[in-house]
């Protein structure tokens, strides 16, 4: 049985997935960028919980981030695009199902990445903090 991080990190991947571009997770980055872009979920860190007892919870503000990466002529809109994407199919339910009492991202810090040979990268790390509270910090 999973346990309810990875649960809420596999919703926050399906959500991902339904976008029109590739959506991996935990993968490094592929040699050829899809013309739509690219979106790597890294688990990132649940961090320090703060705790409450009576009964015993651990309250989390997960750090994950979302790898966007986007290769070729108009990768200007195309990364503003899979940005607004990316913001769209979080609003568009804050709690993944119930799993969590809160999901928000962070803006992006975009880079250009130059590429020997072939059109240059546009990419930024999105972190998405993830709220949730769980009985157990194994759980």
């Amino acid at each position: 049985m999973p346990t309810l991080r990875e649960t809420i990190l596999a919703a926050l991947h399906a959500r991902l997935s339904a976008l029109l571009t590739t959506a991996l997770r935990g993968e490094v980055l592929p040699e050829r960028v899809p013309a739509e872009g690219l979106l790597i979920l890294r688990d990132g860190e649940p961090g320090e919980p703060e705790v409450t007892l009576s009964p015993l919870a651990y309250h989390y503000q997960h750090r994950a981030e979302i790898e966007a990466v986007v290769q070729g002529a108009d990768r200007d809109a195309t990364f503003d695009t899979l940005c607004a994407n990316i913001g769209a199919a979080i609003s568009a339910d804050r709690t993944l199902g119930g799993l969590c009492d809160w999901v928000e991202a962070e803006a992006p810090r975009p880079v250009d990445l130059p590429v020997e040979g072939a059109a240059s990268l546009k990419a930024a790390v999105i972190p998405v903090i993830l709220h949730y509270t769980t009985a157990d910090p194994l759980a």
